[in-house]
Order: C-alpha cells, then structure tokens, then sequence
C-alpha cells in the first residue's frame, strides 16, 4: 500500500533525471513489464489479493463462530463485491463522466480484488483444506488449457499475444465495447485471480493452525520455493504474462507473496520487531480507503503540499517534483494517522 499510496511516484519523481546506471536499473523495477516477464511492481496487485485471501480464513471463521448464518455471510460477500466493483468503476471505468454510454469495465485493481475475493471465499466456505488444494490446482489448470487448447478465430490455438488468447476472444464476444480500456482477459481472468486469493487463503491456515512457529515460517518458505519453482519451470510453455495473468504469473507472484510474509512473520510476530513498522500500519489500516483516496484525489494532496513548499522549487530545480510528491504524501500519511489515532477504520 505504500507504494500504492505515494511510494512509486515519489521514486520515479526523484529518479527522473538520473543518469546513474544503477538507478535507472532499479526505476525499470517501478515499471509494468509490456508482456512477458516480471518485475517489482507487477508484484503490488498480486500481494494485494494474496493478502486478502490470508485474512478470509480470520474473518470468517470469526463470523461462523459468532453465528452467523452462512445465507447471511454469502450476502455480505456479494454486497462487498459489487461494492469493490463499483469503486473500481469509479476509479477507471469512467464512472465519474455521469454519462451511461462512456461507462466500461475497466481491468481494475478493485474489480480484480473483488472476484478474486468471492472464489476464494466461496471455496473456503465449502471446502475442506485439502479439497481447497486440488480446487487452487483446477484453476490453474484449467485457466491453462483454455488459453492453450481452444482455437481463436482467425489465430487459432496456444497463441500467447494481444487479442490472440482464448479469453480475449471471450471478452470481445459478451462484454463487446463495454470494456473499452486495458482490454484483456476479464472475465476468464476470474479463474487466476481466484487462484492467486486461494494460496493466500491456504497461507491464512498456516498461520492460524496450531503449529510452532518456526513450522510456520518454514512451511511458508517451503511453499514458496514450490511455487516460484513451478513457475519457472511451466513458463517454458506458458508464459508469465501478468497482463493476462497467466497460470504461471500467479504461481510465480504468489511464491514470492509467501517468501515475503515469511520473513515478516518472522521479523514482527516471532521475534516481536515492530515498532518499525507503525508508518505502515497506518496506511494498511485504511487499505482500501488509502487506494480510492490517491487514486481520486492525489492531486489535492499535492497542492496543499505546494502551499507550505512551493518557494523551494527556486532553489531545487529538477528535485522539486520529487520534493513536492513526498510532501504530498506526507499530508495523506497525516491524515491516515489521524484516522489511526481515533480508531476509524474505513472497509468495505
């Protein structure tokens, strides 16, 4: 979330104009891969949903142990679908123009969240753990051999480029022009999406289990190795392709997702290092509010910051859009610790 919120363009503000090597090397990892391949910030939206689905086993189970019934919980899991959909909408889907006929499904961090969320709800609601196993597998696989087996007109089958793939002929034949932005696999793409929430959802009963926790950690590196490896291997066939979040790019995001909540399980609830972490404790709080909220008004949160230090532009130069970004996300930070303070956490 934090770079989400401020990070990224802070660091692409300040690097602009770097002529040193390594620095560029590194800005390159602050940028989407075109296609095949992956880098750093392909891994922010897929930690997002991994995340997600290591919370559905706490609050579910949760929700289960105080009663509620499972008609009752299967309500709010729709209602906060179509909640997280119609941000997304918001966000990208020209939602704001107030005008019917501009609006499209957009590939949306928020809409992406939210279906991923529902399959993995909805399989860890009905499924025991081993059965969520073989479940996460089918995805995969099935996802796979719908890409690579089913002929597209005019391509024909196992054709891993733009418009070529099985699901982007899909989407073309029921959503048409209302998905005119960042056209992709939508609504095939539901099936990696929910794969990439399952393995967080299984790295969630890791974590709850009653296990010591070095089993924990170690199960958890284990199964990141597994993935990492596994995708490696299967994207000598299959491509990482996150634009089409492919089989492999889920397998390959979610190993490092579970090397990375390893190591931080390690460092904050086994050997209890956390006062480090409270900056970013105050963005995770508001996750979601924190994504609209930069998303929509980070060009307020600018200005007020080029109130207080618009003078240093004179002495600054080409540093000043740097400068300025980081105070921009200084005052949003402020603002999420406010909130922090008085116990307002806003979710969906």
């Amino acid at each position: 979330m934090f770079w989400i919120a401020g990070g990224t363009t802070i660091f692409r503000a300040l690097t602009a104009d770097t002529e040193n090597e390594f620095l560029q090397a590194l800005r390159t990892q602050f940028q989407h891969v075109e296609w095949e391949g992956f880098r750093f910030y392909d891994l922010i939206f897929p930690l997002f949903l991994f995340m997600i689905g290591v919370a559905i086993p706490y609050s579910l189970t949760k929700r289960l142990g105080r009663g509620d019934s499972r008609l009752r919980i299967y309500g709010h899991i729709l209602l906060r679908v179509a909640i997280l959909i119609f941000f997304g909408m918001m966000i990208n889907g020209n939602l704001l123009s107030f005008s019917p006929s501009e609006f499209h499904l957009s590939y949306s961090v928020l809409q992406m969240l939210a279906l991923g969320y529902l399959v993995a709800s909805v399989l860890w609601l009905n499924l025991n753990v081993s059965w969520q196993v073989v479940a996460t597998l089918a995805l995969l696989i099935g996802y796979w051999a719908l890409q690579t087996f089913v002929p597209v007109p005019g391509y024909g089958a196992g054709v891993y480029q733009p418009h070529a793939m099985f699901g982007d002929w899909l989407n073309e034949q029921i959503l048409g022009s209302w998905q005119t932005r960042w056209r992709s696999g939508w609504i095939l793409g539901i099936l990696p999406h929910g794969a990439t929430a399952m393995l967080g959802v299984l790295a969630g009963q890791v974590l709850r289990s009653s296990w010591r926790e070095s089993r924990k950690v170690s199960l958890l590196l284990a199964l990141g190795v597994v993935c990492l490896a596994a995708g490696w291997l299967w994207s000598y066939q299959f491509p990482i392709i996150k634009k089409r979040w492919t089989s492999t790019f889920a397998l390959w995001a979610g190993g490092w997702s579970y090397l990375l909540l390893a190591v931080f399980y390690q460092v904050i609830d086994v050997w209890r290092c956390r006062r480090w972490a409270f900056p970013f404790v105050v963005i995770g709080c508001n996750s979601i509010f924190v994504y609209m909220s930069w998303g929509l008004c980070s060009g307020a949160f600018r200005a007020v910051a080029d109130r207080f230090l618009g003078g240093l532009k004179q002495y600054t130069g080409s540093w000043y859009d740097g400068i300025s970004w980081t105070g921009a996300f200084v005052v949003f930070w402020l603002l999420l610790w406010y909130l922090h303070r008085n116990k307002t956490f806003l979710r969906v």
